[in-house]
């Protein structure tokens, strides 16, 4: 207690920013962890048009004044001996108080597309183009094959067509679907 009361009161505050800052961030963590931390726990009434935003990330958030503030006290208590100007220190922790927030929009971001459905669902490829990988027999007389990229990932699927023979590497669009297997017409 004698060495905090012997600090410098621009040091001293620091020290008061990042102490309750760091526990109420390892409590957010924590609650984060267990599944408890999915809000700010405010619940406030704002009247605004977002166009459809539906992202976890808020700029003015409760979490991210603990992120901004963690940032800013502990590089303030950190580089409080080698810089002396104290506009310099304060202008680096607002800084590095930002960048902390902008790391937890990346964390948040990459977190967020762990949790997309990037399922398959074979109705969603009515309309789409491909590319005949086997020869598609005329007239549903036997199954070929067909490559097309559904949300980033390449499939592979049987395919017949009403018409005539459709042969390798040629473009089709997919007009139907009966019983998983696409039905095709030529482009």
């Amino acid at each position: 207690m004698e060495l905090f009361n012997s600090m410098d009161i621009f040091l001293k505050t620091f020290w008061y920013i990042a102490i309750p800052t760091s526990v109420i961030f390892l409590i957010q963590t924590v609650m984060t962890f267990i599944g408890m931390g999915s809000s700010d726990g405010i619940d406030a009434d704002f009247d605004g048009d977002f166009e459809g935003e539906d992202t976890p990330f808020q700029l003015f958030s409760f979490r991210n004044l603990i992120n901004f503030l963690l940032g800013f006290s502990w590089t303030g208590i950190s580089f409080y001996q080698l810089i002396e100007n104290k506009i310099l220190l304060t202008l680096l922790g607002v800084v590095i108080g930002c960048l902390f927030i902008y790391l937890f929009f990346l964390v948040i971001r990459a977190l967020m597309k762990l949790t997309e459905d990037n399922s398959f669902k074979i109705n969603e490829i009515i309309n789409k183009t491909a590319e005949v990988y086997l020869t598609i027999p005329p007239h549903k007389s036997g199954k070929g094959k067909i490559t097309l990229s559904v949300k980033g990932s390449f499939r592979e699927l049987e395919a017949m067509t009403d018409g005539d023979k459709i042969s390798s590497n040629s473009i089709v669009k997919i007009v139907g679907i009966e019983n998983t297997v696409a039905i095709v017409e030529k482009v």
